[in-house]
């Protein structure tokens, strides 16, 4: 029985083993990735998925039967985790509960939740010394249902203006999807409230530069649907995204993929796939390999929020 998707392979990941069951479980039929791949794929791109993760309370999307079957999202910690793994406790007011959810601080977490049959991760944008504190600012630029790339594209680039003008720098990646995000690294000295209120000022200023391609309306109905809507929602507690490197689980296995900003114009989100980002990883490195080098204050968006008169955070 245990043969049915091969027998058992042991992956050395740092100083930990790893045990893979069912390694040749088809997880993506479309190119035929099995399990072992999902797992051989974070190997390849370890410092870069570890570098996205490290420290962040992480939900797991797990696909036990592979992509075509039910997806699983996992916050809590299964029983019969190894002693090694690291946890943090997060309370969830709407449930009044808790959950461990897992923490990376090191490959072997990944490839752990890669034999866990996840193939998709999704951090908090804080981190576990102090997870009511984010340190990531995310940019979500979500292509409305009659948006073209080339919109999202040129949404992108405005959005990198409005950065620079900040002084920011901002590391782009592919969605995994039909979007692109940015991040930032911001000084943890704000709540997920005031993080979102500086990313709605942030928000409405892409749209005031580009008015004909940029929708902020909170309600999907009042969007244009041809807009990209720059979802400053993202930054709320709890809400969680795929990180870089992330496998996603679509039909073609994509990647959420970092990029340089002069890639943007030219990439394509079926670009980066579990079949192309290993040897782009290995001739490139990693394009967001600086991203903690600079941490950024959020006091001028507050002031645009502040000049906008946005909602103080609750």
């Amino acid at each position: 029985m245990g043969a049915e998707h091969g027998e058992p392979v042991e992956l050395t990941v740092g100083t930990r083993t790893v045990r893979v069951s069912s390694p040749e479980r088809v997880y993506f039929p479309a190119v035929g990735a099995t399990k072992l791949d999902v797992a051989r794929y974070y190997e390849a791109v370890g410092d870069g998925i570890v570098r996205a993760l490290r420290e962040r309370p992480t939900m797991l999307h797990r696909y036990p039967k592979g992509v075509t079957g039910p997806k699983v999202h996992q916050k809590r910690i299964p029983a019969g985790a190894p002693d090694w793994l690291e946890t943090v406790e997060i309370y969830f007011p709407r449930y009044g509960r808790t959950a461990d959810e897992v923490v990376v601080t090191e490959l072997a977490t990944v490839i752990w939740a890669a034999q866990m049959s996840t193939v998709e991760f999704h951090p908090w944008n804080s981190r576990r010394a102090d997870t009511e504190r984010p340190d990531e600012w995310r940019i979500d630029l979500d292509p409305m249902p009659d948006c073209p790339w080339t919109r999202v594209q040129q949404v992108a680039q405005v959005s990198r203006e409005v950065l620079v003008d900040l002084g920011i720098r901002g590391f782009p990646k592919t969605s995994g999807g039909d979007g692109l995000h940015v991040y930032v690294r911001i000084e943890p000295r704000w709540g997920f409230g005031e993080v979102r209120r500086a990313a709605l000022a942030f928000a409405r200023e892409v749209q005031r530069r580009a008015p004909d391609d940029v929708t902020t309306a909170w309600w999907r109905k009042d969007r244009d649907p041809s807009a990209v809507f720059v979802d400053f929602n993202q930054n709320t507690r709890d809400h969680t995204i795929a990180c870089a490197y992330s496998l996603r689980g679509t039909e073609q296995a994509t990647v959420s993929a970092p990029l340089a900003w002069d890639e943007v114009p030219d990439a394509h989100p079926l670009d980066f796939t579990i079949l192309t980002v290993p040897q782009r990883f290995s001739e490139i490195g990693d394009p967001a390999a600086a991203i903690d080098d600079v941490y950024y204050s959020l006091e001028e968006l507050l002031e645009w929020a502040d000049r906008d008169g946005l909602p103080a955070a609750d």
